[in-house]
C-alpha cells in the first residue's frame, strides 16, 4: 500500500511536470508572438513619425519655394524698372548730344528757347535720377531654416513606455449615498502618458481587506478619463464594497491601488411565502393575486383527508411533503390576504419601496409586530400600521392603525417609499418618485417590526437593499423640527 501510494504520488507529480512543460512551451510561444507584435507596433509608431516628418518637410520646402518665387518676382520687377529707366536715359542723352553737336551759332540760335527749356526739364526729371540702386529684397534664406537640436535630444531620450504607478484612493473623498458610490483617487506623481483608468469593485460582508475565499468576482468599469467615478443604481445587498483602481497608458496597465472597503449596508428582505395567504403567489420580492390559489389548495387538502383512510400514492406524498414544508407557521387566511417580510426591523433607520400594479384593486403597505393573527388585516389592530390604496369605484389612499382610518388628500403614487426609524418611533410613507411625504406615524415601537403587505387582485413588487434617500433624511429633519401639530392616528381617540 505504501509503495502504491508512492507510485501514485509520483504519477501525479509526473502529470504536474508534463502540465508545467506544456505551460512553459505555451509561454515561450506567446513570448515570440508578443515580441513580433511589439516589433510591428514599434514599426508602426516609427513609420508614423517618419510620415509626420516627411509631411512637415514637404510643407516647409513648399514655403521656401514660395518665398523664393516672391523674392525673384520682386527683383525682376526692380530689374525691369531699371531697364526702362536706362533706356529712357539713353534716348535723352542722344537728344542732348545731338543738340550740343550743332557748331554753327546761327543754327544753334534757331532753336527756340521753349524747346531748350523742355529738353532741360525732360532731362532733369528722368527716371534714372529717381530709381533706387539698392535691391528691394535680400538674397538671404536663413530665416526659413530649422533647428532640430531640441527635438533630436527628445527623440534620443525616447524609451519604452513606463508602467504607470498605482493610484491612491482618497478615502475621505469617497461618498456612499442614495445607493450610489463615488470613488475618488489621485496619482502619486504627475504622469502625462496616462490614457485612462480602470475601476473594479465587488460586494462583500467582510469589513477588512479582500479575501480570496468566498468572495464575489470583481466587476470592471473601463476607460475612465477622470480621477473620479460614481457607481449608481446599486442594490446594497451586502454590508460592504471593495474597490480598487489601476492606471493605464497606451501600452500597459499599472498595479492596482490598495483596495478600500466602504460600508454600504441597507435593509434587505424577501417576502415570506411560508405564511402568505393561499390566494397569494409569492416569489422573493414579488407577490400576485391568484384567485384559484385557495381552491387549488383545498382540493389538495381534500385528497389528503381522503387518503388518511388508505395508502397514499407517491405523487400525493410529494404534494403533501411540499405543502407541509410551506406550512411551518399558521398561514393568513379568510380575508387577510397578507404576506410578511422574512426579516424584522429591531433598530436603526431603514427604507424600502413598493411598486403597485395598475390593475390592483386593493392593497396595503406597512409594518406589524409578529403577533398579527392569521385572520387580522393590516391597520385594523393596535400592532400594525399601513397605507391603504383602494381602486374600486374611485381611487383613494388612506392611513390605517388600530382600526382607525384617515383619508389622505394626495394623488396615489405608483411607487411608495417606506421609512422606518425604529429607535425614533417614526413610520413615514413617501411618494418614492417625488419624495413627497404622504403620512407619518409617531409612536414607540416595543417589539420587532415585520414589513407587511395586503393584496386583493393585481400584484406588487418590493425593492429592498436601499439606503435612506438623502431627500427623505432632509424631510425627516424638517418634520422633527416642526411642532407636534402633524397629527398621527396613534393620537386619535
Amino acid at each position: 500500500e505504501t509503495l502504491q501510494r508512492i507510485v501514485s504520488n509520483l504519477a501525479n507529480k509526473n502529470g504536474e511536470i508534463h502540465n508545467f512543460i506544456d505551460m512553459l512551451n505555451h509561454t515561450i510561444k506567446n513570448i515570440r508572438v508578443n515580441s513580433s507584435n511589439a516589433i510591428s507596433e514599434l514599426d508602426e509608431e516609427f513609420n508614423g513619425l517618419y510620415s509626420v516628418l516627411d509631411e512637415m518637410k514637404g510643407s516647409m520646402a513648399n514655403t521656401i519655394h514660395q518665398e523664393e518665387a516672391r523674392k525673384i518676382q520682386v527683383l525682376q520687377d526692380q530689374l525691369s524698372q531699371c531697364s526702362n529707366a536706362l533706356e529712357s536715359s539713353e534716348e535723352l542723352l542722344e537728344l542732348a548730344a545731338q543738340s550740343l553737336d550743332i557748331k554753327d551759332p546761327v543754327e544753334f540760335l534757331k532753336v527756340e528757347n521753349m524747346e531748350w527749356m523742355c529738353i532741360r526739364q525732360i532731362v532733369t526729371m528722368a527716371s534714372a535720377f529717381r530709381i533706387s540702386l539698392k535691391p528691394t529684397v535680400s538674397d538671404s534664406m536663413t530665416h526659413l531654416m530649422v533647428d532640430f537640436t531640441l527635438e533630436r535630444r527628445m527623440l534620443q531620450a525616447v524609451h519604452f513606455l513606463p508602467v504607470p504607478k498605482a493610484p491612491e484612493i482618497d478615502l475621505a473623498a469617497c461618498v456612499v449615498a442614495d445607493n450610489c458610490v463615488t470613488v475618488s483617487w489621485r496619482m502619486p506623481e504627475d504622469d502625462s502618458r496616462i490614457d485612462h483608468f480602470v475601476l473594479e469593485y465587488r460586494k462583500t460582508n467582510f469589513d477588512g481587506l479582500p479575501r480570496v475565499k468566498d468572495e464575489q468576482c470583481w466587476e470592471l468599469i473601463d476607460y475612465i478619463k477622470a480621477t473620479e467615478y460614481t457607481l449608481s443604481g446599486l442594490k446594497f445587498d451586502t454590508k460592504y464594497m471593495n474597490l480598487r483602481v489601476q492606471a493605464c497608458n497606451k501600452a500597459v496597465a499599472g498595479e492596482y491601488s490598495d483596495p478600500v472597503t466602504l460600508e454600504t449596508k441597507a435593509f434587505v428582505f424577501n417576502l415570506d411565502s411560508t405564511s402568505s395567504h393561499l390566494n397569494l403567489k409569492v416569489e422573493d420580492t414579488n407577490v400576485e393575486w391568484d384567485a384559484t390559489g385557495g381552491k387549488g389548495q383545498e382540493k389538495v387538502k381534500g385528497k389528503e383527508n381522503k387518503s388518511r383512510s388508505g395508502v397514499l400514492s407517491p405523487k400525493r406524498t410529494s404534494v403533501n411533503t411540499r405543502s407541509s414544508a410551506r406550512g411551518g407557521r399558521d398561514r393568513f387566511t379568510g380575508e387577510s390576504y397578507t404576506v410578511l417580510g422574512d426579516t424584522a426591523v429591531e433598530s436603526g433607520q431603514h427604507y424600502w419601496e413598493v411598486r403597485v400594479q395598475k390593475d390592483c384593486k386593493s392593497c396595503s403597505v406597512g409594518v406589524t409586530y409578529r403577533n398579527l393573527g392569521k385572520f387580522d388585516q393590516l391597520g385594523k389592530t393596535n400592532s400594525s400600521w399601513c397605507i391603504h390604496i383602494n381602486n374600486w369605484l374611485q381611487t383613494t389612499i388612506s392611513a390605517k392603525h388600530n382600526n382607525k382610518t384617515r383619508t389622505l388628500d394626495t394623488p396615489v403614487p405608483d411607487r411608495i417609499g417606506v421609512y422606518c426609524d425604529f429607535d425614533g418611533g417614526q413610520l413615514a410613507f413617501y411618494n418614492a418618485n417625488s419624495k413627497e411625504l404622504l403620512h407619518i406615524f409617531r409612536t414607540k415601537f416595543t417589539q420587532p417590526l415585520l414589513p407587511g403587505f395586503m393584496l386583493w387582485c393585481g400584484g406588487l413588487t418590493v425593492t429592498t437593499g436601499l439606503q435612506v434617500p438623502s431627500a427623505v433624511k432632509m424631510l425627516q429633519k424638517r418634520e422633527n423640527g416642526l411642532s407636534s401639530s402633524t397629527s398621527s392616528l396613534n393620537n386619535i381617540a
